[in-house]
């Protein structure tokens, strides 16, 4: 089967995965998704002042039960409602202490619009991930890819992470 491919900025990219892409961590250090190869990969835009923020408590569960076969990563942003407003250090404190959270976390980002991160604009575009388009509608909504950087499918916000349409993935 041949892998589609376009040309940009003279290198050639790979259309079904995500893998080539990087995200630059709550820590400050450059972290690429090929890290993640063999592992299925949950993108979920977080924020700390969000009526969906308990999903926390869950994610953190997902990260461990599941920790062999995937990873999930906490893109803070502060595009709905104003509810990240604090530093990347105020966030990381907030999610360590109120939720225990160990999962990866990157620094503040936007996911739609003229700024949307490369990661987003990618999960967000078929023509990008081979599969489908979307946009993203609020807080706490969930994109998964394989663990070949393939996208499989997205959730919004009110589908729990435990919830068996995002588990079933990984059984």
């Amino acid at each position: 089967m041949a892998l589609l491919s376009i040309f940009s900025k003279g290198k050639a990219q790979n259309l079904s995965s995500i893998h080539h892409l990087n995200f630059t961590s709550i820590e400050g250090e450059i972290i690429s998704l090929s890290t993640f190869e063999g592992k299925y990969i949950l993108f979920v835009n977080v924020a700390s002042e969000c009526g969906f923020t308990p999903q926390y408590v869950d994610l953190e569960t997902l990260s461990k039960q599941y920790k062999d076969q995937l990873v999930v990563i906490g893109l803070p942003c502060d595009q709905f409602g104003g509810q990240e407003p604090g530093s990347s250090e105020e966030i990381q404190s907030f999610c360590k202490q109120n939720y225990g959270v160990t999962f990866p976390l990157s620094e503040k980002i936007e996911v739609k619009g003229k700024q949307q991160h490369e990661i987003y604009k990618w999960l967000t575009d078929k023509s990008k991930n081979g599969r489908s388009s979307s946009s993203v509608k609020w807080n706490f909504q969930k994109y998964i890819v394989d663990p070949e950087g393939k996208f499989v499918n997205y959730y919004y916000s009110i589908t729990k992470p435990l919830n068996e349409k995002i588990t079933n993935n990984f059984n």
